[in-house]
């Protein structure tokens, strides 16, 4: 069986991921389950560009460590608020100076939206993906949901600002959905999907 890592040890993530890809004949892994210690710096300008610097660095150490029969998968994805110009964007888990510390970026992001009504509150996740195979060849997925950011947490679940992003479709916050709900309209979900079809291909 091929092996897909996952260019990331976000633990919320890989299970998100190891959901939407398990009725694919690869085994999805972590860096840390494929014993890979590289922190690889996110200085793009995009998400892409910093999804492919992630997937290229990885391949190149497995090609150069003799590893073969594997596909490398990094993903960046973050929020995008309308009335902040774009911000958080790229920087969406420092966007408070602290790499992934969740409170103290929503508390930021709280407290820069404050006075905005909520119909002026519109914002969306983007995803992009890039997966490098073996043979260096790249595949490219991207994904996005709409939304509203509320004026406080709501919700248990989740990470990163999914206590904040609120869908009206489902009239929930991401922190309030089942992994099912989420996955079907996240933009992780919906760029694993894109990609899906790319790897049922690749698999042939």
């Amino acid at each position: 069986m091929k092996s897909l890592i996952v260019a990331s040890n976000n633990q919320h993530k890989i299970k998100e991921i190891k959901e939407i890809l398990k009725d694919l004949n690869l085994q999805v892994i972590s860096l840390k389950e494929a014993e890979i210690n590289i922190d690889v710096e996110e200085d793009g300008k995009t998400f892409i560009e910093n999804s492919r610097k992630k997937a290229i660095e990885i391949a190149e150490f497995l090609k150069n460590n003799n590893r073969d029969n594997f596909m490398v998968m990094a993903d960046d994805s973050g929020l995008v608020v309308d009335c902040l110009d774009g911000a958080p964007g790229v920087y969406s888990a420092r966007y408070a100076g602290e790499h992934g510390n969740d409170r103290k970026n929503n508390e930021k992001l709280i407290e820069n939206m404050k006075g905005i009504p909520f119909e002026k509150r519109t914002a969306r996740f983007e995803c992009a993906i890039v997966l490098i195979t073996d043979d260096f060849k790249e595949i490219v997925a991207e994904g996005r949901s709409e939304g509203y950011i509320l004026k406080g947490l709501k919700g248990e679940d989740g990470f990163g600002y999914d206590p904040l992003f609120f869908v009206p479709q489902f009239n929930k916050t991401f922190a309030e959905m089942t992994s099912s709900e989420k996955n079907s309209i996240s933009h992780r979900g919906r760029a694993l999907d894109k990609l899906k079809e790319r790897l049922v291909q690749e698999l042939v």
